[in-house]
């Protein structure tokens, strides 16, 4: 099974589709993090691009004193590269610097690229090297949509990590095979929405109508909790987690009850190896402007 890696995009902005509670204050921050540590949480994600995430997971890991056994990882801001073609890595140093400052740390378990196409860059990935090569970060990596870029990712030398959008609704890594490729070259996989966002417990009145094509994949999918008697976030979590070249589930949270039932459905049994091959038959190749939130405000990817 995987291990859980608790996603902090959350704590710094609001965020998912069907969020209805808003970002949370530090103080809730604070004791979902408690209760994530308590309940054997050891891996946490997080990114510059997350609104104030690193400042808020540095106020409490200031305020906590004895978990310097959490492993962090963050990401490259997005785009940071553009303007600053003469010192990349200056740059790419006064960004990670920047985090760790904001973390309260001097050093990172991870750290990303947040925007893909940059595995085209050698440069870039040059500068990711140098910061491992000088102790400051454990592994390098990337973060993808599009496969292309995760094949890229393999061909390069020196990516530990990559993370990618897994679910019921996206199976592409599984489908083609790229996930067992990864395995194969050493690398470790993060594997993150297996919600979607919150999608796939949205009321259906609520889903608005440039997704209304996600409904009847919804629908199909409701009717087979039902033939089975499985629990929504269970079958989400189960999906991805029992997947034995996955190494670790991200997932993130808005409040402590949803994180306590995440918990839980992580160490549920194992879905019914009748509804896997139903789960892997019936929501094979489905369309991208469902499956990417980047297209869903207007069938586009966003800039």
């Amino acid at each position: 099974m995987a291990e859980l890696c608790l996603g902090t995009v959350q704590f710094g902005m609001k965020y998912g589709i069907n969020n209805i509670f808003g970002q949370p204050s530090e103080e809730d921050v604070f004791e979902m993090l408690d209760m994530a540590i308590e309940h054997g949480i050891r891996v946490l994600d997080t990114a510059r691009a997350y609104g104030t995430a690193e400042i808020i997971l540095g106020n409490y890991f200031k305020a906590r004193k004895d978990i310097n056994f959490i492993k962090l990882i963050s990401k490259l801001r997005p785009n940071v590269i553009e303007n600053c073609e003469a010192d990349i890595y200056g740059t790419v140093r006064r960004e990670f610097e920047g985090t760790l400052e904001r973390l309260h740390t001097d050093h990172l378990e991870g750290y990303l690229l947040h925007t893909p196409e940059y595995i085209y860059q050698p440069r870039i990935i040059d500068a990711l090297r140098r910061l491992k090569e000088e102790k400051l970060v454990e592994h390098i990596g990337i973060s993808i949509y599009e496969l292309q870029e995760g094949y890229a990712a393999l061909r390069t030398e020196g990516i530990d990590y990559i993370q990618l959008p897994y679910s019921i609704l996206d199976q592409r890594g599984m489908q083609e095979g790229f996930i067992h490729a990864a395995k194969d070259a050493g690398v470790t996989i993060f594997a993150r929405s297996a919600f979607l966002q919150g999608l796939f417990m949205m009321e259906k009145e609520r889903i608005p109508k440039h997704l209304q094509h996600a409904v009847p994949y919804l629908n199909q999918f409701e009717e087979l909790l039902r033939q089975y008697e499985v629990e929504c976030v269970s079958a989400l979590v189960s999906f991805v987690m029992q997947e034995a070249e996955i190494d670790y589930f991200v997932f993130g949270v808005d409040t402590k009850e949803q994180l306590l039932q995440d918990i839980a459905a992580s160490r549920n049994d194992k879905l019914p190896e009748e509804l896997m091959k139903k789960l892997k038959g019936i929501f094979a190749n489905i369309e991208k402007s469902i499956i990417f939130p980047s297209l869903w405000s207007n069938g586009k990817k966003a800039k």
